[in-house]
């Protein structure tokens, strides 16, 4: 009896083990199972806030620091721009090129396409002295200034250009929402962070002097991210994300005059929506 109910025991667990290792295998033979050697690419757009920053101006005959300014984005909203390729940078975008290190780790490069308005018209404080004070409209008392037009302009909106490398982590969450074929539709979570130089086009007009609008590089930013990420039909996803980060320009361009400059640093909170594709070549 002791033989025969081993025998049936046996048969009972090679038949186990045969049908866990098939299932296994079907997880496995799935292309969404593996990440590793994969690249993708990702298209979208962004909304931000900034922090409050200090901007020191410095030139031949000034030196000055406007205390708290305030800034703004510059939305274009659901338009054609983002696809057409003459007009690309024209919203506020962002684009990334990845590939997967292993299953769960990336690492990418990519541009946040960003866009820094300083609010016109308001008053801040000032320290520090430049020539003709309150000729452009601007003195308030206590030492503060009004922010008119004439006495200064100043945006980053071709853009605020982040151009930065992001080390993520991803993670298929799809059981949560009991997703089976994660071929079809799956679900991940992300999250990482970034380390970058910033490269803006610096619109300004300062002190009555000659518009400028150039590219000069201007500082470093770092940043951490987390996203939720929806991929479709093994190939196809959108992702959404939120980002924080800093940013800090010692150096950037305010006038024709190597001479003229700006600082400041500041603080960012990004809101994205992105298009993508992942595949192995």
């Amino acid at each position: 009896m002791k033989p025969i109910f081993l025998s049936f025991s046996l048969l009972i667990l090679l038949f186990t083990t045969n049908v866990f290792s098939q299932e296994q295998l079907k997880i496995q033979d799935k292309y969404t199972a593996q990440n590793k050697g994969k690249f993708f690419i990702t298209w979208g757009g962004n909304r931000e806030t900034y922090s409050k920053s200090d901007v020191t101006f410095r030139g031949k005959d000034y030196n000055f620091t406007l205390e708290n300014i305030q800034a703004h984005d510059k939305p274009k909203g659901w338009h054609i721009d983002y696809i057409n390729p003459v007009k690309m940078t024209i919203p506020q975008t962002n684009f990334r090129l990845g590939y997967f290190v292993n299953d769960h780790y990336s690492i990418t490069i990519g541009v946040d396409h960003m866009k820094y308005v300083m609010f016109q018209d308001r008053t801040v404080n000032i320290t520090g002295n430049y020539p003709d004070a309150g000729t452009y409209g601007e003195i308030l008392p206590d030492n503060q200034v009004l922010l008119t037009e004439d006495f200064l302009t100043y945006e980053h909106t071709d853009g605020l250009n982040y151009i930065n490398t992001e080390f993520s982590r991803h993670d298929d969450i799809s059981s949560v929402f009991k997703i089976k074929n994660t071929d079809k539709i799956q679900v991940n979570l992300t999250e990482g962070f970034g380390v970058g130089f910033l490269y803006p086009k610096t619109n300004t007009k300062l002190l009555g002097k000659e518009r400028h609008d150039d590219f000069h590089i201007s500082g470093y930013g770092t940043s951490l991210k987390a996203g939720l990420n929806i991929t479709f039909f093994k190939h196809f996803y959108i992702q959404g994300e939120l980002k924080g980060g800093y940013i800090n320009m010692p150096d950037i361009r305010t006038t024709i005059s190597a001479e003229d400059s700006a600082s400041q640093d500041f603080f960012f909170f990004q809101k994205i929506i992105a298009f993508g594709g992942i595949f192995k070549i």
